[in-house]
């Protein structure tokens, strides 16, 4: 019997795996019985930030995770693909189907048991492997518990969520639909400024009044997922060189790029609801609406759901974490998804499936298993466990994260090469090691 406490998108994935190895898994959700300040949905494996999975070209460090995944038989990786809406070279899902469909998997597996109420202290040892996945909103005190453990105190960074608008409250006069450098329609909605537009637009931006962090709060936020209004203050042409880059978005009605451009990305497959790329925010509700009115073609823009921002927890794991993802110092407890150290919805799912696998093999008295280096799973998994403590923070998947390339490759072709060089280690690794699925 294998305990998972949090239904999040490592947990939903920890507890396929290991029920898919034939172990019994209870499932613990505090949903919904208890929501965090991020989520609304009961169903299990909820998207808060954003409903894209990233690049979904195999030989992008992100596309190629999710490769790997796929080959590991990821429950998640099929619910995207189920439920996928366009977004050019992106992999986006509709959020609704995509958490209702690993809900139903889920929920139906005849070796899982679900059990919706929160867990505040962490099983003891004689109950078999315990994986905690709560996520970077772990309650305080889950969290707690873990820091009496540990003896480590944890790290935090507020991540952003950006605003979803409604897509015929949008001036399609203004707006125009295209992909960045893509021929045809494209899958993006892009608003245009003009120089003149993008300044007051930053001005207003500025002087915007923004959500104040509570006394016990740190501001440190995570660079991939910086608000808007804090990369504004490190220049005011950050922006547009940033999310609102317009280059290879010719406006049609000019035939020129803009001077800036802000992209909309579908939120769900019928179109209605758009998110706005890269757009995170502390501002406040009155503010947002005010400010991103004054964008061209969302002067009368109906908003589904305003930005926020919240806490994320993690542990410093070079200290705390095996590289088989047990905490050193006490192996029956093992750490899943951004509670791990890493960031990012694919990279949370992937040390899930790692959770849930070696879990199983605790279970069964198996060797547990780390994935080859030159693999993205792998390479998270160094960076977890080998990076210098006093520097760790926690980090998407990319290329730098792997060994380094001594081989003569061109640079433009790297990308291909590690791609192929990991799914071969990944094959090999898999082969010699049995992993796969009764």
């Amino acid at each position: 019997m294998i305990t998972i406490i949090g239904g999040g998108l490592a947990g939903s994935e920890a507890a396929w795996q290991a029920a898919s190895r034939g172990v019994h898994v209870t499932l613990h959700e505090m949903k919904p019985g208890r929501y965090s300040p991020a989520h609304h949905s009961p169903h299990l494996a909820e998207l808060v930030c954003s409903n894209s999975l990233r690049s979904d070209d195999p030989h992008s460090a992100v596309g190629l995770l999710k490769e790997e995944m796929r080959r590991m038989d990821s429950l998640l990786m099929e619910a995207a693909t189920a439920t996928s809406v366009p977004a050019g070279r992106a992999l986006a899902v509709d959020r609704e189907l995509f958490a209702a469909w690993i809900t139903e998997k889920i929920g139906t597996h005849p070796r899982i048991t679900v059990v919706h109420e929160e867990v505040t202290e962490l099983p003891p040892p004689d109950k078999g492997p315990i994986i905690l996945a709560t996520g970077p909103l772990t309650t305080d005190s889950l969290a707690a518990a873990l820091a009496r453990l540990t003896g480590e105190a944890h790290l935090a960074f507020y991540d952003a969520i950006a605003p979803i608008v409604h897509a015929d409250s949008l001036d399609r006069a203004i707006v125009y639909q295209a992909s960045r450098y893509d021929e045809g329609p494209g899958d993006y909605l892009n608003c245009p400024m003009s120089e003149a537009e993008y300044l007051a637009f930053t001005a207003a931006l500025k002087a915007a009044d923004k959500v104040p962090l509570k006394e016990f709060e740190e501001q440190r936020y995570f660079e991939g997922c910086l608000p808007i209004e804090v990369m504004l203050d490190r220049g005011v042409d950050t922006l547009r060189f940033g999310p609102m880059k317009p280059v290879g978005l010719p406006d049609p009605r000019t035939g020129r790029e803009p001077y800036a451009v802000v992209q909309l990305r579908k939120e769900n497959r019928e179109g209605i609801l758009y998110n706005m790329v890269g757009f995170q925010t502390k501002l406040t509700y009155p503010e947002q609406q005010r400010i991103f009115r004054l964008i061209p073609g969302m002067a009368r823009a109906e908003f589904a759901r305003l930005g926020s921002i919240h806490r994320n927890t993690f542990v410093c794991a070079p200290k705390v974490l095996r590289p088989t993802l047990q905490v050193i110092n006490r192996p029956d407890l093992l750490l899943a998804g951004q509670l791990s150290g890493v960031e990012g919805y694919v990279e949370s799912t992937a040390m899930g499936l790692l959770a849930g696998l070696n879990a199983a093999r605790l279970a069964a008295g198996q060797n547990l298993m780390v994935p080859p280096p030159e693999t993205a799973m792998g390479a998270l998994i160094t960076h977890l466990t080998h990076t210098e403590a006093k520097h760790f923070q926690p980090s998407n998947v990319n290329f730098g994260l792997f060994p380094p390339v001594t081989e003569r490759v061109r640079k433009k072709e790297r990308g291909e090469y590690r791609a192929h060089k990991a799914l071969a280690a990944l094959a090999a690794w898999q082969a010699e090691s049995g992993l796969t699925l009764p």
